[in-house]
């Protein structure tokens, strides 16, 4: 007998408990588990009750009908505290802990109400401050792997030879290049318009331009190198996300048939991991993710099965299935632009699962804490409040035995008076996620 095996018992086996249970008990916890719905097949093995039967030495957690239901209904929700966290879907006296925390758990990480009908913002993505989560105060804890945490504490008390995972915490540097150049990979008419600009308005740059274009000057957006140099000096473990949708009013970068494009995807994939980063159209146009796909495919010679949608647009479910059925395996667009945090609530990947066709996919969910433009151009924070934010979310994801992401731009690392300081702040990171 497997002395780390558990047994879930249930009056039904149902997709959303299978789900949520392999999430807390095996992704976090390490533990094998299996929903019986006989009493007679519990064996000597760790029982968790979630139903309302009596099953003696068994470590009850009384249901919530959350899991048992198909379809999206709207839910009152109670916030009260258990060892100091915010706990919701209040369980019966009898319970072993105050909270269904499989339906607590399934709610937050299926992003449940994301489903509902909500007031997008004016690019149609769910606002922060419409969570859960922003509104009663945790979104900048990861609640899932702190309530197993405790969990696994009491379930330890009651079945004491159970052993479980130690989580060791990593980090992951993401780059997004929306502007790889500021002059540089754009097709004669944009170039023509860039200099017409610079010409007529004092501040203009045309000199700087023509120098870029004629070679005689590096493209003042193109830090890959110092980004380079300093992944290397800290070995941070960095993906890179490229841009190769048709311009438009919210994407601007080059052209991917440009051949300074080309050099630098090319000079970057090389010798780093990277992925798509999906135009702002192709968030609900499964048509716009399969060409960008394929011509980032055509420059890189090779199977791409990672994506960030640009802008972080968004919109679930249906962002999601179109990566399904382009064949992306994990995306990394699960957090806020508008506020850091722990937006699904855990500080791991997992996978994704479709609430409204009740189905849990392979498409792998990479969430991030936080991203260089949220603390700038959201909050309008300096580097010095931004590294307080920071270190926060990366020592609760430390205490989480988590995965720590953050999202930077080539353009938040240029040395202008604009973003002075934020290379000090970038290299600080990249030590402190090492130490």
């Amino acid at each position: 007998m497997d002395p780390n095996q558990v047994k879930i018992f249930a009056r039904i086996n149902v997709p959303r408990l299978r789900y949520i249970a392999g999430i807390i008990l095996s992704d976090i916890l390490g533990l094998s588990w299996e929903i019986v719905t006989d009493r007679r097949k519990l064996g000597k093995h760790p029982v968790i009750n979630y139903s309302t039967e009596n099953i003696k030495g068994s470590f009850r957690i009384n249901p919530d009908p959350l899991l048992f239901e198909t379809g999206i209904n709207k839910k009152e929700i109670t916030i009260s505290d258990w060892k100091n966290l915010p706990v919701f879907f209040q369980t019966a006296p009898d319970s072993d802990i105050p909270f269904d925390i499989f339906a607590a758990s399934f709610y937050i990480v299926s992003r449940y109400e994301e489903y509902l009908d909500v007031q997008p913002d004016e690019y149609g993505r769910f606002k922060a401050s419409s969570s859960l989560a922003f509104k009663h105060g945790f979104l900048t804890i990861p609640v899932v792997d702190l309530w197993t945490k405790e969990f696994s504490k009491s379930f330890l008390k009651k079945y004491p030879t159970l052993a479980f995972r130690r989580n060791e915490f990593k980090a992951l540097l993401t780059i997004d290049s929306d502007q790889p150049f500021a002059y540089l990979g754009k097709n004669l008419l944009r170039s023509f318009g860039g200099l017409i600009h610079d010409l007529t308005i004092k501040s203009g740059h045309a000199g700087d331009r023509f120098k870029v274009v004629r070679h005689e000057m590096k493209d003042p957006y193109e830090v890959y190198d110092y980004i380079i140099e300093n992944i290397n000096k800290c070995n941070s473990d960095t993906k890179f996300f490229f841009p190769v949708g048709d311009n438009s009013k919210y994407d601007k970068n080059p052209s991917w048939k440009s051949e300074e494009y080309r050099r630098l995807i090319k000079k970057i994939t090389g010798k780093y991991n990277f992925g798509l980063h999906p135009s702002y159209n192709s968030s609900d146009n499964h048509s716009f993710i399969e060409t960008e796909l394929n011509r980032l495919k055509t420059i890189t010679e090779r199977e791409i099965i990672s994506s960030r949608f640009h802008f972080l647009r968004l919109l679930t479910p249906v962002s999601y299935r179109n990566l399904i059925k382009a064949g992306i395996t994990e995306d990394y667009s699960m957090g806020y632009p508008d506020e850091p945090g722990f937006r699904a609530g855990i500080a791991r990947p997992y996978l994704f699962y479709d609430v409204s066709a009740d189905q849990q996919t392979n498409l792998r969910i990479v969430p991030f804490q936080v991203m260089d433009g949220t603390l700038f151009q959201y909050k309008n924070l300096d580097p010095a409040a931004s590294q307080e934010i920071i270190l926060k979310l990366m020592n609760e994801t430390r205490k989480a035995g988590g995965l720590f992401v953050s999202i930077w731009h080539n353009t938040s690392l240029l040395e202008t008076p604009e973003w002075k300081g934020w290379r000090g702040l970038f290299e600080l990171m990249l030590q402190m996620q090492q130490s």
